[in-house]
């Protein structure tokens, strides 16, 4: 049993072995390895586990987890199939290839009815008519929960830009339909004004920080906050400014706006009050430096980590946010997708958190398994409960929440 937490320090994991054992138990202090990534080193982690039960007396374990608690002492009942160690499974997947020499079809991104809200990933695959597809990328469960659905990263749908990149992240690019690659991305927002004056968009239809500018597009479906903002209510068309407003308001179709507060609201009074307001965004390949054609045919989504780059495994962790004893060596759920030599499509899940049924996989064995599959370049999306592959509309894997978790956005294949 940990101390709560997955792992900690040598001094933490003494402190915690000592109440451990005034608690009247025998504890043993193991040390575990974060495995190294590409851009990030390995790093020892030390954690506390105290009797060892098989599942059938989990009953056993989680009494002496209760019995902890009530001491103060931090501590959960942990599955050793979960912990990263070795083991021989077993495992639960469900893998779907595309040919491209035999596929006429389409591969695209949704993010729902909205943006702003959740929704499941068998609900998106109606909206786009697919055949198939799984869940996408990450999104913020870290604000307001009427705006969850905001997909943390890059996301295009349809050649518009929904969501900005965290610099430097991996992305899955889809262009001309169906020719996929995966790369590391940027994107640069710039709001322009009538009086020729322009300015950095900090965010996409999102929640505004302090002293932010924030686009947002009609795909938001939300309200944007009564903030003590500015608002430029634009034609998206024409480009013409309709009005000015005080913030707090739903986006009518057919329009954009621009979202200020405190500096950038003084900018929004100040150079927002012209004829017109024009927005140029772009998103950037950082292999090439090159801008990505935002064309109806493409579709862009931020994923979780890169796992395989030129048929090898390679693990930006570092880079992606999730270099962690939790996200790297621990085994969740998993949707991963990968591009093999012939430009065909990879779609794989594989179920966890369901011991004597499915243990899920580390990173590491996530980037494995895509390399065994063929894939030339892979990339993780997000896991744990998020895990759906859907195929006619319907959940063909067994999400680990028990149904499918509603989720940011989605990956499809269309006919």
């Amino acid at each position: 049993m940990p101390n709560g937490h997955d792992a900690g320090s040598l001094v933490t994991a003494q402190t915690v072995a000592q109440a451990v054992e005034a608690a009247g138990f025998t504890p043993e202090i193991l040390k575990v390895v974060q495995p190294a990534a590409a851009d990030a080193p390995s790093v020892e982690r030390y954690m506390v586990r105290t009797g060892l039960w098989s599942f059938g007396q989990r009953a056993k374990a989680d009494k002496v987890v209760k019995e902890l608690k009530e001491l103060d002492v931090r501590a959960k009942t942990d599955y050793l199939g979960d912990d990263g160690t070795e083991t021989t499974g077993p495992w639960d997947m469900r893998v779907l290839m595309v040919d491209p020499k035999a596929f006429r079809g389409s591969f695209k991104t949704s993010i729902g009815k909205s943006v702003a809200k959740r929704e499941s990933t068998s609900s998106m695959s109606k909206l786009t008519g697919a055949i198939a597809g799984v869940n996408g990328g990450f999104f913020n469960i870290h604000t307001a929960k009427a705006l969850q659905g905001d997909p943390v990263g890059v996301s295009v749908v349809g050649g518009r830009l929904l969501s900005e990149a965290v610099p430097g992240r991996s992305g899955l690019v889809i262009t001309q339909g169906r020719k996929a690659r995966i790369t590391e991305l940027k994107t640069t927002v710039t709001a322009i004004s009538s009086d020729g004056t322009k300015i950095e968009v900090n965010g996409i239809n999102r929640a505004a920080g302090t002293d932010e500018l924030v686009l947002y597009t009609e795909e938001f479906g939300g309200k944007t906050a009564a903030d003590g903002g500015i608002e430029v209510v634009v034609d998206a068309a024409q480009g013409k400014v309709i009005k000015v407003r005080q913030a707090g308001g739903i986006v009518a179709r057919g329009t954009y706006l621009l979202h200020g507060t405190g500096l950038m609201a003084v900018w929004l009074q100040e150079h927002g009050q012209g004829t017109w307001m024009k927005v140029d965004n772009k998103v950037i390949d950082l292999r090439t430096q090159q801008a990505i054609p935002l064309t109806p045919e493409t579709h862009v989504m931020g994923g979780g980590v890169g796992l395989v780059r030129n048929g090898r495994v390679r693990i930006t962790a570092a880079a992606d946010g999730h270099a962690s004893i939790n996200m790297m060596l621990r085994r969740h759920p998993r949707t991963m997708v990968g591009i093999d030599k012939s430009g065909g499509l990879i779609l794989a899940t594989v179920d966890g958190r369901n011991p004597g049924v499915t243990v899920g996989a580390s990173m590491v064995e996530a980037a494995q398994l895509m390399r065994w599959l063929g894939a030339k370049q892979a990339i993780n999306f997000d896991g744990g409960g998020s895990s759906v592959m859907v195929v006619g509309h319907k959940a063909v894997n067994r999400p680990s929440d028990g149904a499918e978790r509603t989720v940011g956005d989605g990956l499809f294949i269309t006919p």
